[in-house]
Parts: structure tokens; C-alpha cells; sequence
């Protein structure tokens, strides 16, 4: 089922130009496939709470501004989104492309990787670097916490995991079996375990404490772009494996790997079992995937389209999202819908709930056309990581 394929589009500075008297700032409403409408912003000074009065042109209508936000409605199409300016920018974490960004779970603490090989540990309240971690040669593509919050798992081009302290900086552990670079990682409950995908084609599952690969989980002829580990429907079944599972594996019973494929398919793995459970075949390329929930996943393609999968009928999508032909590059659950991060430099909220018609879109802005390549969240506060090697902050 198709539920959207329009958006409106707003300049990516407008949250300064309007505050400026006469201050002007561009916006646009277009549907996939159809030449777009162009209207105008302008502000007519400050009112006497600080906010900017505005007024729209070509059919564009105003509707709540904060000293962060601004709605806007396209008439014609009945069509709302919010859209919301950082509140903070952290522009010195990274001198390059931003690759990858998590949050602790804690809150704290941020870490990031980019192009410039490095791995950052910052403050998430104000950006301050607290630790740099050095030994990827190359780029490094993915990092992520352990739920510890004091332990950080990272892959690279180089086609090496490694863990890292937080408190010491001290990398106790390299895996290596990859031929390919990695492209996603995940963690199995506290941590003993962790999963990696790559563009060798392959998903493997590791030992942290000994370094060692436990076994390759999927093997296909297609790169893997990200992956995922949830707890599925217990209707889902996940296979029986063919030989027990060694002291080592822990925590893998119950759980579902989603893997998102070159290839155009969205396929998943009994993590316990090495079985495969479904494969869905998108409309391209499946860049990023999440658990939405234990009944149902997403997965974002290169063609722009998100396509949400039901996992007790998952021969056929049962949404699909598509507003921009931009490639959709990461993906994360949030309540009752998502946030996604797109080549474009758009990064947006997605509403999956009953009432999301009623609901305004949320769209994030600041990016100049460049990449949102990863998300972090903790609770109601979001982190983009971008190719202008800015870290954004907003308030959901």
C-alpha cells in the first residue's frame, strides 16, 4: 500500500533568513514523478514574543512557528510538515565526512566515525571530544555502543571489527575474517556476541572476549549493506539449526537478523538457526533496515522508496513511503514510525499510527544537499551525522 509520495521542501538556513525583516526563504511542494510548486517565505520582523511573522505565497499557508519550527501547509494538497532547525551543531568533532554517529544509552556520551579514519568520543550537550580512538586504515563506516555505554564496536573499509574502552581508549580486540568493508554492526543483548555485514556478501557472528568468529550466519553474492538484530513475533518461526550452538554463542536464540541487500531484497536469518526465515525483493537497492517492531520491519532503498514489512506476511509490503527519488541511507525507530536520512541532505519523521494523517510530517533541516549518511537517538533528542562533517542535535 502506498501512503505518501509528496513532501514540501524548505531552504536550509530559513530559520535564520526569517528572522531577518524582509527575510526570505524558499519552498517547494512536489510529487514523485511531477514538476514541483515553488512558493515564497517572507518575514515581516519579530513579534513581541521573538518570533517572526510570516507570510507564504502560491498556495503555501503558515501555520505555528516556535524559535525552532515552523509549519507549512500546501492548500492544494491538504499536505502539512513541520520543520525543525537544529539546536546545536558540533562543527569540530570531524574534518571530514561523517560516516556513522550513535548515542549511549545513557545519554552522555556520543561516538562517531568518518572519512578522516578517526573514532570520536564526545559530550552530546556540547561536542567536546573527550577521546579520539586511532587504528582503522581507511574510512571507518559503522560504530555503535554496547548497552554498557562504556565499550564501542567499530567496522571499517579495512574490513576489521574492533572493540574500544571508553574509559582507557585501549582497543583490546581486532576480528578480522571479512574480505569485504563492513558495513553495519549490531549487538546481541549485553554484548558477548556481536554481528557484522559486509560487501563480501556475508554476515558473521563474533565472540567478543576471544576475538573469534563464530560462523558466517548468511553467505549470498550480493554486498550487504546493513543489518539489524530484533526479537520477532513468536508466529515467526526461525528454524532449527543443524548442530548446537558452541559455549560461546549467547543470546541468539529468539532472535531475528534483517539484513538489507545490493541486490533489491530485504532477507532475514534465524540468528540462532543460520536459517532463512523471509526474503522480500524491493524496487532496489536496500541501503539500511530496522525493527519497527517484533511484527514489523523496514528497509530503505537507493531509489528513495521505504518499504515496511509485515514479518507474518512478509512476501508483500504493507506500506511504502516514497516522496523523493534520493537514496535513502539510514534508517531508526521511532514511537510509532521512523526517522530516515536521505542522500539529498532530508532527513524526516515518519508516522506509521492510525491518526498519522491528521499528524504534520517532521523534517529536519540544516544540510545543504549533503548526505545524512547515519541517525542517533536518546529519548526525544535526535544526532545526524552528515557528509559537511557537521553533527546536528534537534528536539523531537
Amino acid at each position: 500500500m502506498m501512503v505518501a509520495n509528496a513532501k514540501l521542501t524548505i531552504q536550509n538556513d530559513w530559520a535564520k533568513g526569517l528572522r531577518e525583516n524582509e527575510g526570505l526563504s524558499w519552498i517547494s511542494y512536489k510529487t514523485l514523478g511531477s514538476p514541483s510548486v515553488a512558493g515564497e517565505l517572507r518575514s515581516h520582523g519579530l513579534s513581541d514574543e521573538g518570533l517572526p511573522t510570516v507570510t507564504a505565497s502560491e498556495g503555501f499557508t503558515i501555520g505555528e512557528i516556535t524559535q525552532k519550527s515552523i509549519e507549512v501547509t500546501f492548500t492544494d494538497a491538504n499536505l502539512t510538515t513541520k520543520f525543525t532547525a537544529p539546536t546545536a551543531q558540533f562543527e569540530s568533532v570531524h574534518s571530514k565526512s561523517i560516516e556513522s554517529l550513535d548515542i549511549s544509552a545513557g545519554g552522555e556520551l556520543g561516538v562517531s566515525a568518518g572519512s578522516d579514519g578517526l573514532l570520536q568520543i564526545w559530550q552530546s550537550n556540547n561536542g567536546t571530544v573527550r577521546r579520539q580512538f586511532t587504528g582503522h586504515a581507511g574510512d571507518v563506516n559503522v560504530c555503535r555502543f554496547f548497552p554498557s555505554g562504556v565499550v564501542v564496536l567499530s567496522g571499517g573499509l579495512d574490513t576489521q571489527l574492533k572493540i574500544w574502552s571508553v574509559e582507557t581508549g585501549e582497543c583490546p580486540k581486532t576480528m578480522r575474517g571479512h574480505e569485504g568493508g563492513i558495513q553495519g554492526v549490531d549487538v546481541v543483548d549485553r554484548g558477548r556476541n556481536v554481528v557484522s555485514c559486509s560487501r563480501d556478501g556475508s554476515a558473521r557472528l563474533w565472540d567478543c572476549g576471544e576475538g573469534l568468529c563464530l560462523g558466517v550466519v548468511f553467505r549470498g553474492d550480493s554486498p550487504v549493506n546493513g543489518c539489524s538484530v530484533g526479537v520477532p513475533d513468536n508466529s515467526v518461526a526461525l528454524g532449527v539449526p543443524d548442530k548446537p550452538a558452541g559455549e560461546r554463542e549467547v543470546g541468539t536464540e529468539g532472535k531475528l537478523l534483517l539484513l538489507a541487500l545490493e541486490d533489491g531484497t530485504l532477507q532475514g536469518v534465524g540468528l540462532h538457526s543460520r536459517k532463512q526465515v523471509f526474503k522480500y525483493q524491493g524496487s532496489a537497492a536496500f541501503n539500511c533496515c530496522a525493527f519497527l517492531s517484533s511484527e514489523r520491519v523496514v528497509g530503505g532503498c537507493h531509489d528513495g522508496s521505504i518499504h515496511v514489512v509485515d514479518l507474518r506476511n512478509p512476501s508483500v509490503s504493507s506500506q511504502t513511503i516514497h516522496t523523493s527519488a534520493s537514496p535513502v541511507l539510514c534508517i531508526k525507530p521511532f514511537n510509532d514510525g521512523f526517522i530516515a536520512g536521505t542522500a539529498d541532505g532530508s532527513c524526516f519523521l515518519q508516522d506509521l499510527s492510525s491518526d498519522s494523517a491528521r499528524k504534520p510530517i517532521q523534517e529536519f533541516t540544516g544540510p545543504d544537499c549533503n548526505p545524512v549518511y547515519d541517525l542517533g537517538l536518546h529519548g526525544n533528542t535526535l544526532y545526524t551525522a552528515c557528509r559537511d562533517h557537521v553533527i546536528r542535535k534537534y528536539s523531537l
